[in-house]
């Protein structure tokens, strides 16, 4: 990996040019059918998700989508989605379980909306009903983190049999700015705080909060996307590919997920 700060590869993960969920979508899937709606109150376009073919094997496919253009950007409000995405999320993972196709979902997001409106409608609710959901499907599930994994709007699509995580992408509780002003009041301590949250792929691979780390170009993922998408398509393959043969996925999910943050039996002695 390149010597890069925290900080330096939270700007660079944040960065516009940096290769989306559509472009995932577009470039390492066949015949991909968009699902729209949540079936209960509107479309929201800051989650993209549908039915698609992988190397022949139908999969459902899920991201969050931020925009290429201003205009987009709003449409998709910057990549942070309300309920109604998350719940869009719920149908399309309840339909990948009954057909009985893996699930593979990219997250680039800076957390779920905040907003009144959001909270109002059940935020809350539709990230936790969609943690759930996902960390108990039966079928096999792959999550690869490509930009920005802030907060529980990361986590929900993120409940997965193996994590992956592009090389300049973090993944983190919370953003350094929003850490920063937590901790000291000073959100222009973000830099600080970036390095004191563990928030890298090479931090998070060696937590354990990552299965695999996926190298980028040495100027990141924006100066030459279609080495990108090879690589993530080469990762994928292979992390999915066993997976298939499970036949207890949703027991290997509680087992990965329980493991991480547990103490060894010498270091309990200890304390």
């Amino acid at each position: 990996m390149a010597d890069r700060t925290a900080e330096q590869r939270v700007a660079l993960a944040r960065r516009a040019g940096r290769p989306g969920t559509a472009d995932y979508i577009a470039h390492l899937f066949t015949d991909f059918f968009e699902c729209r709606g949540d079936r209960l109150c509107r479309e929201d376009p800051s989650i993209l998700g549908g039915v698609a073919l992988y190397y022949g094997r139908p999969v459902t496919v899920l991201g969050h989508r931020k925009g290429k253009s201003l205009e987009e950007n709003l449409t998709c409000n910057f990549g942070m989605p309300g309920p109604e995405g998350y719940r869009k999320a719920q149908r399309l993972m309840k339909q990948a379980e009954k057909f009985r196709r893996p699930v593979i979902t990219f997250i680039d997001t800076p957390g779920a909306y905040p907003g009144l409106e959001a909270e109002a409608r059940g935020q809350g609710e539709a990230i936790a009903s969609t943690l759930a959901l996902m960390s108990a499907l039966t079928v096999p599930a792959v999550a690869v983190v490509t930009g920005e994994g802030g907060s529980g709007g990361a986590l929900a699509l993120g409940v997965a049999n193996a994590v992956l995580m592009l090389e300049n992408a973090v993944y983190s509780v919370l953003s350094p700015e929003g850490f920063a002003s937590i901790l000291w009041k000073d959100s222009a301590r973000s830099g600080e705080a970036a390095e004191l949250m563990k928030l890298t792929a090479a931090d998070l691979l060696e937590l354990g909060v990552v299965d695999a780390v996926i190298p980028e170009p040495e100027e990141g993922a924006h100066t030459a996307p279609e080495a990108v998408y090879a690589a993530v398509d080469q990762a994928l393959a292979a992390h999915l590919t066993p997976l298939l043969k499970i036949r207890d996925c949703a027991g290997h999910r509680y087992q990965k997920f329980r493991a991480m943050g547990a103490l060894a039996a010498s270091g309990r002695e200890g304390l």
